[in-house]
Parts: structure tokens; C-alpha cells; sequence
């Protein structure tokens, strides 16, 4: 059985993915981006610096690790420039590690536009986008009007007919004329120059790069509970950030993924509106955002913060058959005299033990809570799992049984080696 590997969120984002990949890239040589665009913001600290990813996969960090940016993802050719400048100027090149899919659609500054439209006529019923054009670029897509990185390659005149009609559109939604579909058109024209180096065909690259051997790293953004299909619908995202994405957002087959490795906070953490049962209003929930640093690594909003949610969790578990959790920001519940657990909802007068379909029946759910005992020694920074205090081992532990699956990797601290590996998990056999 190959020895790939799929990394993606079983909450709704921030779990920290971005770190649980840049420390697992050096056991593979390619790190695959399925879905999302550059609303995702993967944060990664290595010796006490700071490296905020939106679009490239965190395996860029890794000297010799190809990254790929697949079709499923919306490509917005500046932030991607802007991105890849960032990170030369903090030492890091990206060269020709980088390969874009010529399948993957753009985001053209219309979409930008559109986004905002569309949230501010929604008023009170807003989703909470972060107004960057993801959501009406996939909606071109799917329309079939979408304009893909292959097009900004291809026949210049073609192009001009689609963007001088993708733009004439949006200046009638809009109401002004004032977009010029020509200085849209001149600035592709620009944009394709520079991207041309890296784009090809990722589903052949992969497939040539598995056969010879390679081990594939498949990096999911934003996380189940924000998928299009599976997620809090309206309140998600634009694409399938669940484990269906890594085939149809790459280009492979169900048989590459060799595991599936899910990653949850020690809490929970939602940005944007929707329901949350265990969000903490008060000053519990404000000390998880002190604590934690809960702020949006792409646009600096506030999270709202709560206690564990093991049915979010156990729902992510059965949607991705995932094989373990990497268990992330322990460290942050040091110190608290008393953790909580939702192990099930009370929806008029029943009880829920699975998580429901049905919007309604969430935003009307109060948690059942079960409490465990806190801990006052420190976690922060401790490296094998027999060395965290008791009751943080019993935390954990307890974790794995409501969830159903074993917590493979615990996080103790931001940087990338604070980070235990359980030597009795299935994450060492991964990691040979």
C-alpha cells in the first residue's frame, strides 16, 4: 500500500494544519494543495520565525520538496506573486518547486467585486467571507464561464472574448461601467508571463512522480466542516475541503491516498457566521483567544471559541475515515482548573449523539457537557507524550475515545518541533 498522505481539518479551519505539514514534509518529496484559494492562511513557525501560507503548500518551508497547486484550487495570479516575494525575502525560494495547475481557475478583481456584492445584499444573513472573489470564481466555474490558468497561455484572442464578456456581466450586476475589460485583459496578459514557469499538468506530474517512487503529501485547506457539501451549508466555503477533494482537486485516484491523518485543536474555533453549539461568550471564551492567539492568519478577524466538540469531530472522522487525529494547541488549556467535552446535543427534548444535516436543529442545540479535571504543569514545549502532567494525558486519552480514533500527534507549543509523535501510533509507521 503506498505510504501517501492526506492532512486536512475536522473542525471548521485554524486547526493548524500548515504546522502539522511542515513537520511532516521532510518524510515525503511532494506536497499537494486540493482545494481552497488564498482565504486559507496556514501559519508555520520554524526557530521562532514566522511564515504565513495562503495558497502554497507549507512543504515550500523544505529545501527539494516539489509543491503543486491543483485544479480544485482558485488561483488569484497577485497573491500568489505577493506570496512568493514574501517568502524570498525571508530566504526561501521557490524556483521551479512550484508547479500551478493549467486547469485551475483564476481570480479575476470582477470576483472580487461580485463578493462583496453578494455579502452586502444579504445583510443580517451574511456568510462572513473574507471578500476575496473565491466563492463567485468557483460559481464562474461551475457555470462554465470560469477562465482557466491554461487559458492566460493559449490564444490571446479567445481570451479577450471571454473577458471582455465576463466583465461587461459584471458591470451590469454592479450597476457602473466603470471595470475596463481591457486593463483586465492587459494585466493576464502580464500575470501569464510570469506564471508560465511553473504551470503544467499536475494529475501527469503526480502520477509520474508516484510511480517512480515518490511519496505525495496531500494538504487540504479550510476543513470538513466548511465544505461545500458536508460542511454548516450556507455557512462553508466554496469547494471540498473533505477527503473527496484530494481525487477530484488533483487529479488521482482513491487508491493514492494510503491515510488520512485529521487535525483538531484542543477546543474549538469557528470564524465567520453560523451555528456553533459550544461557542463561550464570556470570559472563558475570551481567555481561549488570549491565550491561543485566535485571530485569522488572512484577514486578522477574531475567532469565536469553545469547548471541544466531540461530535464535530466524530462526524469529520466518518465523512474522511480518517486513521488518527494530530491533536493541536494543548498547551493553550494549561492552567484551567476545569475542561469540558461535548459528547452530544439536547435538540427539543432529545438527545443527538451524531451530527445533524439539519441547520435548524444545530442553531437550536444545547451541548451536553461532560468535565474533566485541568492541569497546572505546564505543556508547553514537553516532547514525548509520558512526560505531559496526568490529567492532560487523561484529557487526551479521553479524546480518543469519544472521537474514536487515536490522537497520533499532540501539539504543546507554536513551533514546529513542539510537537510529540506517539511512537505507539500509527503516525510512526507514516514517518518511516
Amino acid at each position: 500500500m503506498t505510504m501517501n498522505l492526506a492532512v486536512l481539518g475536522t473542525q471548521w479551519g485554524d486547526e493548524g494544519k500548515g504546522k502539522i505539514v511542515d513537520l511532516l514534509t521532510p518524510h515525503f518529496s511532494m506536497v499537494a494543495r486540493y482545494q481552497g484559494g488564498h482565504n486559507a492562511g496556514h501559519t508555520v513557525y520554524v526557530g521562532g520565525r514566522k511564515f504565513v501560507l495562503h495558497l502554497i503548500p507549507s512543504g515550500i518551508l523544505h529545501p527539494g520538496v516539489t509543491c503543486f497547486i491543483g485544479n480544485g484550487v482558485v488561483v488569484d495570479p497577485k497573491a500568489l506573486f505577493a506570496e512568493v516575494d514574501e517568502l524570498a525575502g525571508l530566504g526561501i525560494e521557490v524556483g521551479t518547486r512550484l508547479v500551478v495547475s493549467e486547469k485551475a481557475h483564476v481570480i479575476l478583481p470582477y470576483h472580487r467585486d461580485l463578493d462583496l456584492l453578494s455579502e452586502a445584499r444579504r445583510g443580517e444573513r451574511k456568510i462572513g467571507t473574507t471578500s476575496r472573489g473565491i466563492g463567485p470564481a468557483y460559481e464562474d466555474k461551475v457555470a462554465r464561464r470560469g477562465i482557466r490558468v491554461g487559458d492566460l497561455l493559449g490564444d490571446p484572442e479567445a481570451l479577450k472574448v471571454e473577458v471582455r464578456e465576463n466583465v461587461a456581466a459584471r458591470n451590469r450586476l454592479v450597476g457602473d461601467d466603470t471595470m475596463s475589460w481591457q486593463v483586465v485583459y492587459d494585466q493576464l496578459l502580464k500575470d501569464a508571463a510570469r506564471m508560465r514557469p511553473w504551470v503544467g499538468d499536475v494529475s501527469l506530474v503526480l502520477a509520474e512522480g508516484m510511480a517512480a517512487g515518490r511519496r505525495v503529501l496531500f494538504e487540504g485547506a479550510q476543513a470538513t466542516l466548511l465544505d461545500i457539501d458536508h460542511g454548516t451549508y450556507p455557512f462553508v466555503t466554496s469547494s471540498n475541503a473533505s477527503i473527496g477533494g484530494v481525487c477530484t482537486g488533483l487529479g488521482v485516484p482513491p487508491r493514492a491516498i494510503g491515510g488520512v491523518l485529521g487535525v483538531a485543536k484542543a477546543y474549538t474555533t469557528r470564524v465567520g457566521e453560523g451555528p456553533f453549539p459550544t461557542e463561550l461568550t464570556d470570559e472563558m471564551g475570551e481567555k481561549l483567544r488570549a491565550s491561543g492567539q485566535e485571530y485569522g492568519a488572512s484577514t486578522g478577524r477574531p475567532r469565536r471559541c469553545g469547548w471541544y466538540d466531540a461530535v464535530v469531530v466524530r462526524y469529520s472522522v466518518r465523512i474522511n475515515g480518517l486513521d488518527a487525529l494530530a491533536l493541536t494547541k494543548l498547551d493553550v488549556l494549561d492552567g484551567l482548573p476545569e475542561l469540558r467535552i461535548c459528547t452530544g446535543y439536547s435538540v427539543n427534548g432529545r438527545v443527538l449523539t451524531e451530527f445533524p444535516a439539519d441547520l435548524r436543529l444545530l442553531a437550536s442545540a444545547t451541548p451536553r457537557y461532560e468535565t474533566l479535571p485541568g492541569w497546572t504543569t505546564p505543556t508547553s514545549g514537553v516532547r514525548t507524550f509520558s512526560a505531559l502532567p496526568a490529567n492532560a494525558q487523561a484529557y487526551v486519552r479521553r479524546l480518543e475515545e469519544v472521537t474514536g480514533v487515536p490522537c497520533a500527534l499532540v501539539s504543546t507549543g507554536s513551533d514546529r518541533d513542539d510537537t510529540i509523535i506517539r511512537e505507539d501510533s500509527i503516525a510512526a509507521t507514516w514517518l518511516r
